[in-house]
């Protein structure tokens, strides 16, 4: 039986406001009768636990916010199986034809992920399918025979392929660092590979450096200790310079090399007891490759001349005995086959650095004479060529027009050079006429044209050159 909220004190209050006034009560209500007390605190309770019960209970919730992923940023699972299976049958639809090979991989650039499979897709163009370790080809792979390694061992057809991954990096330049870690590797792995195949990929290097696809820093692998040891880098380097300098030419190869540090490096790609310029230039002179042999030489001598210079200068600055410093000029003119022109351009370099010249111009021509008088004798013993004494005087000559306080000098240096026998007539008289160089030739020439004329009139020679060198002191000579 419904409770109903009485009148009075609490009718008056939130209870009696929602409860209905009906029937008696209603009119009790209305008339102004009272309810006892104890009704009205009977009745509250039951409204109250009535409005309680109809709320619904609540259900628990986790803490904390959840984010939405977008599609956009979920990674899709690395599956470079199912990237090699479209590129392999994108390749087995276009045959052998490598222009439509080309433009196969232009469109699939735009399909398909390269920049995730770089590795995956030059694994397949040079060897049909992705390499394991090694640079074996797993048995359970599928394959293709549009590969570097399954087509024809000849310079033309690796010009065909070379023309494919010029276009394809082309087009996305973003595959040119992932090219060059690809080719790094597969030098590695030139063990696991037969002898046509490390063929093939030799010459599609050296066509590929030499168009400037690759950097010629990818020879570095080619200085992996095993493969030096088992000879493997020498021959691969021999199919490789030959393509490379059919390409260009050796001048070209040396610019690459240069800047790479690499011009001098060339001789590691035999074991160390082999490491000489006799080993080197007779095997890749035999492979048909003179100027590669020629070039290494002249790059040894030219290392070898930079040694001789430092020494020299230290030898020079300690004041070590002049036959000492000759004894030991000789032995590396032997030893790197050095030239006498080529030791007394050095030695003239070494002997006007030890020096710091006066600025005054006045001065330096005294300073000049007094210094190289001093090193008379070293230069003398390495002028007994006609051809040393012209370098000789080719070297001062650059030397007094390069420094412009010296320009006066010149004449002053070959008289004493010719006083000291360190320089002699004929070279003087040749370099005079028709040797000498451009700079410096007309104060060059005046400056030498009286003594240039006593020479030629002399009768005694030298028996004569005391008093003519007196002159040459006093500056009468020119006067």
């Amino acid at each position: 039986m419904p409770l109903r909220c009485g009148a009075g004190s609490v009718g008056r209050g939130r209870a009696a406001r929602r409860a209905p006034r009906t029937g008696a009560a209603g009119a009790a209500g209305r008339s102004g009768a009272a309810l006892p007390a104890a009704s009205s605190r009977l009745s509250l309770l039951p409204c109250r636990v009535s409005f309680m019960n109809n709320q619904k209970p609540q259900k628990p919730t986790l803490s904390g916010q959840r984010f939405k992923t977008r599609k956009r940023d979920e990674k899709e699972r690395f599956d470079p199986t199912q990237f090699q299976d479209c590129i392999i049958q994108g390749l087995t639809e276009t045959g052998t034809d490598l222009e439509a090979v080309a433009k196969f991989l232009d469109a699939s650039g735009a399909k398909l992920d390269y920049r995730r499979y770089a590795e995956t897709l030059f694994d397949i163009l040079v060897a049909g399918g992705m390499l394991a370790p090694g640079g074996t080809l797993a048995d359970d792979m599928t394959r293709t025979n549009v590969c570097v390694f399954a087509a024809q061992e000849d310079l033309e057809t690796m010009q065909a392929f070379a023309q494919v991954f010029n276009k394809l990096i082309r087009r996305y330049k973003y595959l040119e660092k992932g090219f060059e870690d690809e080719v790094k590797k597969l030098l590695l792995f030139l063990k696991g590979f037969t002898e046509s195949e490390r063929n093939k990929l030799a010459m599609l290097t050296g066509i590929l450096l030499a168009n400037g696809t690759l950097n010629a820093s990818i020879l570095n692998s080619l200085y992996n200790e095993n493969l030096v040891k088992e000879g493997v880098s020498a021959a691969f380097a021999v199919k490789l310079f030959k393509s490379w300098i059919n390409e260009k030419d050796i001048n070209a190869v040396a610019v690459s090399l240069r800047k790479v540090n690499m011009d001098n490096r060339l001789m590691e790609l035999f074991p160390a007891n082999k490491q000489s310029v006799e080993h080197f230039s007779k095997y890749f002179t035999e492979a048909g490759l003179k100027e590669l042999s020629e070039y290494v030489r002249n790059q040894q001598s030219i290392g070898a001349r930079k040694e001789l210079q430092k020494e020299l200068q230290e030898q020079m600055s300690r004041g070590d005995p002049f036959k000492d410093i000759i004894l030991y000029v000789k032995e590396e003119m032997k030893k790197n086959n050095i030239s006498e022109q080529t030791v007394v351009a050095i030695i003239w370099s070494s002997v006007m650095s030890t020096v710091e010249w006066n600025k005054k111009e006045e001065l330096v021509a005294e300073q000049a004479i007094k210094h190289l008088k001093q090193y008379s004798p070293l230069l003398a013993a390495f002028t007994t060529q006609g051809q040393s004494e012209l370098t000789l005087l080719l070297k001062i000559q650059e030397y007094c027009y390069d420094n412009i306080h010296f320009m006066k000098a010149f004449q002053k240096i070959v008289v004493l050079f010719y006083k000291a026998e360190v320089l002699s007539e004929e070279p003087i008289l040749k370099w005079y006429k028709d040797a000498h160089l451009a700079k410096g030739k007309s104060v060059f020439l005046e400056q030498m044209k009286k003594f240039v004329e006593w020479l030629k009139n002399a009768e005694e020679g030298k028996q004569q050159l005391s008093s003519y060198g007196e002159l040459v002191h006093f500056g009468n000579l020119m006067q």
